[in-house]
C-alpha cells in the first residue's frame, strides 16, 4: 500500500523578521479534539494548500496552530488603536496569532492568521478563546463579502477545539483560520509612532509599501504616496459597504487595514430597512459607527493614520500637517465618486449621464426609502423588474406612492438597463435572522444550515429556484437585531 507524501507547506516570517518590535513569538494553545466545521476548498487551492490534506491530522494541526511547519515563527502582533474615540496605546493580538505568510501558486503573498488560538501577552483580562458562533459568523459573512466583490479577509476554515468557552453561558470553543493580504492596520502605525522610534515607523511604512502599495516606492515622496494610497483604497472600500448596506459595527483604528480589506466581523450586520442611523452593535450605544456614519468614521480613522505618519512626511511638523491635510482632503471626493458610481449602477443609469442629472435623482430616492422603512436589498432587485415594465413589486414596498411614482417617471425616462442592474444588485445577502438561525443550529451541533447558507451566498446575484426564503427580509416577529463581539 502506497501512501501519498504530505505536501510541503512553507510559512515565511517576513513580518516577524522586518518588524520584530511588533511581533511577540508565541504558540497556539493545544486543542484536545480538533474537528473541522467549515473549510473553503476554493481558497485553500488559491493559497496552495491541499483541501484533502487539511482535513487530516497534519492539516488540522496547521489550522489550529498546534503543528506548524518547520521554520515557521508564529507571532502575536502588536498594535494600538482608537476604540470608540479613546486611544489605547497597546492592544495587539490578545487571542490571535500570525502563523506566517503563504505564497500561493499565483505568486501572491497572503497572511495565515488564527483567531481564538489562546491567550497571548496582549490578552489583558481575556481568555484568548473564541466560541463556535462568532467564528462561523466571520466565515459566513466574509464568504458573502468576497462573493459580492468587496475586498475582505477570508475565512479558510473554522475548527471546533473541544474546549468549553465561558461567556454568558458555556459555549463550544472554536478557532478561525483566516487569510488576508496582511494584518497591517492603522493601529499598527499608531503603535510604531507611540514608541517614539522613527526607524521603526519608517521600516513599517516601507513594509506596507512593499506589501500593498508598491507604486508608492517610485513616487517623489513615497510615504505621502503611501498615505494617499490608503486613503484611496479605504474610500473605495467604505463606498462598497454602503452600496450593499453592510454595517461593520466596530470601525476602530485597529480594525482598518492598510491594504483596503475588510477585517474583523464581530458585531456586523446587513441593514434591511433603510435607515442612516441603523446600528446593530451592542457596544455602539451612541451610534458612532451607524450605517450612515461609516464614511465619516473612516475619514476620522485616516486622520489618525496621517497624524502617526507626520514624521515621515516632512521634518517640519507644520509642513507635515499641511501635507497630511491635503492628502486627507482626497477622501471625500474619492468616496463620493465611488458611492455615486455604485448608486448609478444599482439604478441602471447610463454611463454617459451627467452628474447634475444622476446625483439629484439618486439623492431624491433616499427619503422615499427611509420614510417607508424599505428593505435596501429587495428594493433595488425589484427596481430591475420595474425597468422591465412591471412597477408593482417595487410600489408594494413603499408608503409614499405619489413620491415614488414621480421618481419612477424621471428614472424611466433615462432608459435604465435592467440586466445591468441584476449584475450589481444582489438577491442574496446574509440576512440577519438566517445567520442567527444557522449559528444557533451550529452551536447545538447541526452544521447543515450554515453549509446551506454559505452555498447560497457564494452566488449572490443569480436567482435560483427554491431559495425565496433566503432573499426575504426578516419576519416581523424577529424584532430588532443586536450583535455582539463574541469576546
Amino acid at each position: 500500500m502506497s501512501v501519498a507524501p504530505s505536501p510541503t507547506v512553507h510559512l515565511d516570517h517576513r513580518f516577524a523578521d522586518e518588524l520584530p518590535e511588533l511581533a511577540v513569538p508565541w504558540q497556539a494553545a493545544e486543542t484536545s479534539e480538533p474537528r473541522l466545521l467549515a473549510l473553503d476548498e476554493e481558497l485553500a487551492a488559491e493559497v496552495g494548500l491541499d483541501p484533502a490534506w487539511l482535513r487530516g491530522p497534519e492539516g488540522l494541526g496547521l489550522l489550529t496552530g498546534t503543528r506548524v511547519p518547520a521554520g515557521a515563527q508564529p507571532v502575536a502582533q502588536a498594535y494600538a488603536g482608537h476604540q470608540f474615540g479613546g486611544f489605547s496605546p497597546r492592544l495587539g493580538d490578545g487571542r490571535a496569532l500570525l502563523l506566517g505568510e503563504l505564497t500561493g501558486p499565483d505568486g501572491v503573498v497572503r497572511d495565515l492568521h488564527l483567531k481564538g488560538s489562546g491567550r497571548t501577552p496582549f490578552a489583558r483580562g481575556g481568555d484568548g478563546l473564541a466560541a463556535v458562533g462568532p467564528m462561523l459568523r466571520e466565515h459566513v459573512v466574509s464568504t458573502a463579502m468576497h462573493a459580492l466583490g468587496i475586498p475582505t479577509t477570508r475565512s479558510l476554515a473554522v475548527l471546533a477545539t473541544g474546549r468549553k468557552v465561558q461567556r454568558e453561558t458555556v459555549l463550544p470553543g472554536a478557532v478561525l483560520a483566516r487569510v488576508a493580504a496582511s494584518h497591517l492596520r492603522v493601529g499598527s502605525v499608531q503603535y510604531a509612532r507611540a514608541t517614539g522610534d522613527l526607524d521603526l515607523l519608517r521600516r513599517l511604512a516601507d513594509h506596507a509599501i512593499d506589501r500593498h502599495h508598491p507604486a508608492a516606492r517610485e513616487a517623489d515622496a513615497p510615504y505621502l504616496a503611501l498615505l494617499e494610497s490608503v486613503v484611496a483604497v479605504q474610500a473605495s472600500l467604505v463606498a462598497r459597504w454602503m452600496a450593499v448596506g453592510f454595517v461593520h459595527g466596530v470601525m476602530n483604528t485597529d480594525n482598518m487595514t492598510l491594504s483596503g480589506e475588510t477585517i474583523d466581523y464581530g458585531p456586523c450586520a446587513f441593514m434591511e430597512a433603510f435607515d442612516p442611523a441603523a446600528v446593530f452593535s451592542s457596544i455602539d450605544e451612541a451610534g458612532r459607527y451607524a450605517y450612515g456614519n461609516q464614511p465619516v468614521a473612516a475619514e476620522w480613522n485616516l486622520a489618525r493614520l496621517a497624524e502617526a505618519m507626520l514624521p515621515l512626511l516632512d521634518e517640519s511638523e507644520e509642513r507635515a500637517i499641511e501635507i497630511a491635510t491635503e492628502a486627507l482632503g482626497g477622501f471625500r471626493d474619492a468616496y463620493s465618486a465611488a458611492f455615486t458610481g455604485h448608486m448609478r449602477a444599482k439604478a441602471g443609469l447610463p454611463a454617459g449621464l451627467a452628474d447634475d442629472v444622476a446625483v439629484p435623482l439618486v439623492d431624491d430616492l433616499f427619503p422615499i426609502l427611509r420614510s417607508g422603512h424599505v428593505d435596501w436589498t429587495s428594493f433595488f432587485r425589484a427596481l430591475a423588474t420595474a425597468a422591465r415594465g412591471d412597477a408593482e413589486p417595487v410600489r408594494g414596498m413603499v408608503l409614499d406612492l405619489p413620491a415614488l411614482d414621480g421618481w419612477l417617471e424621471r428614472w424611466r425616462a433615462l432608459d435604465p438597463d435592467a440586466d445591468a442592474m441584476d449584475r450589481v444588485n444582489p438577491l442574496y445577502v446574509p440576512r440577519n435572522h438566517l445567520v442567527e438561525e444557522a449559528l444557533d443550529a451550529a452551536t447545538a451541533g447541526d452544521l447543515e444550515p450554515v453549509e446551506r447558507l454559505v452555498d447560497v451566498l457564494r452566488s449572490p446575484y443569480d436567482e435560483r429556484p427554491g431559495l425565496a426564503a433566503y432573499a426575504a427580509p426578516a419576519p416581523p416577529d424577529f424584532g430588532s437585531y443586536t450583535t455582539y463581539c463574541g469576546t
